[in-house]
């Protein structure tokens, strides 16, 4: 997609919801970044620090940080006309 956002997972595994998140994006056509906090521990204090959680996913696009698949707001995020 041109001039798309960066777009960071912070995931585990582990996570149904991680999987059907990263999913998701694929269908939509979007690249992102896939973190895997349970193998690195500064991305988990940097997930930490930025979104105030250490429960996974959390998203980042752009600047903005999203907690959960939280649908509606990545749609409005990424312009996803579902």
């Amino acid at each position: 997609m041109e001039n798309q956002p960066k777009v960071k997972i912070y995931s585990t595994p582990a996570c149904p919801y991680c999987v059907t998140l990263k999913e998701y994006l694929k269908e939509k056509g979007f690249e992102f970044e896939d973190i895997d906090v349970s193998q690195d521990q500064n991305a988990l204090n940097e997930m930490i620090e930025k979104s105030g959680q250490m429960h996974v996913p959390v998203l980042q696009i752009g600047e903005t940080i999203v907690i959960g698949f939280d649908r509606e707001k990545i749609n409005g995020l990424l312009n996803i006309k579902e």
